[in-house]
């Protein structure tokens, strides 16, 4: 069974194609994390959980989801990260999770997908060229590590030195904290009140009132509201205002023009 969060698609995107390859069950957890559904999940083949990953590390709303949830059947755990570049120590506690559930770790992968972090200015958008071309090389990593699963096998990735587990542990509570704040968030007379970002926020930070989207202070910066809105609608400060708001959808023909290449 294939689980996953996807904010922005990109993570979507690597759990589908997952499930294709495997002939598996692919599940969205996004209603049962706004719902609060611990429903056990059971599968008689590996759970493989797909997240992407926010400051270093997998969503900690989705950590600690995946901690309080009962798994039946299978006792084998795959795990696939996707970002923008660097998954930190994702897999470490990964592996740490797992464990303490009394399941079985069998690696993870990570897959590195096109930006979508618009609230900051320490990371330029990549171009559409760039975003393609990490779309193209992420479907070819797909392939290769289906086939490990498949056959059963560990997934390995790159070794996570000690020292980036000591600064990242400490650091990731507090810059989640205070750092990612949702009070910068605001729409332009562009909104239509559809409700869109409310319903794709997986914290339920995003209300309406008078049709017009209000947010709280529970915010993990997925970014989901403002790729999702359809009319772009959504700023966050200054800093959205110049920049491509993005979402895997835009470029659905490269996903589409790819799974006809591979069937």
């Amino acid at each position: 069974m294939v689980l996953y969060f996807s904010a922005t698609g990109n993570t979507r995107f690597i759990a589908e194609e997952i499930a294709r390859r495997l002939d598996d069950e692919c599940l969205d957890l996004l209603t049962r994390f706004k719902t609060g559904d611990h429903t056990p999940l059971h599968s008689e083949r590996p759970f493989i959980i797909c997240a992407p990953v926010y400051v270093c590390e997998m969503p900690r709303f989705m950590s600690k989801y995946l901690q309080e949830q009962t798994f039946t059947g299978s006792r084998d755990v795959y795990f696939l990260f996707t970002s923008g570049g660097y998954c930190g120590i994702s897999g470490v506690l990964a592996k740490s999770l797992v464990r303490k559930k009394g399941m079985n770790y069998l690696g993870h992968a990570e897959f590195k997908m096109p930006r979508n972090y618009v609230a900051s200015d320490a990371y330029d958008m990549l171009t559409p060229e760039e975003t393609e071309a990490r779309i193209r090389a992420a479907y070819e990593q797909i392939g290769p590590v289906a086939d490990t699963i498949r056959a059963g096998g560990k997934l390995t990735a790159r070794h996570v030195f000690l020292f980036e587990t000591i600064i990242t542990v400490p650091f990731n509570p507090v810059w989640c904290k205070y750092k990612l704040r949702a009070r910068d968030f605001y729409t332009t007379d562009k909104c239509i009140g559809c409700g869109t970002c409310a319903r794709v926020c997986p914290l339920n930070n995003v209300s309406l009132k008078e049709r017009k989207p209000v947010w709280g202070d529970d915010c993990t910066h997925c970014m989901a509201c403002i790729a999702g809105c359809p009319t772009e609608a959504i700023e966050y400060g200054t800093i959205t205002q110049r920049k491509e708001k993005y979402h895997f959808q835009k470029y659905s023909h490269v996903a589409k023009e790819l799974r006809g290449q591979t069937k």
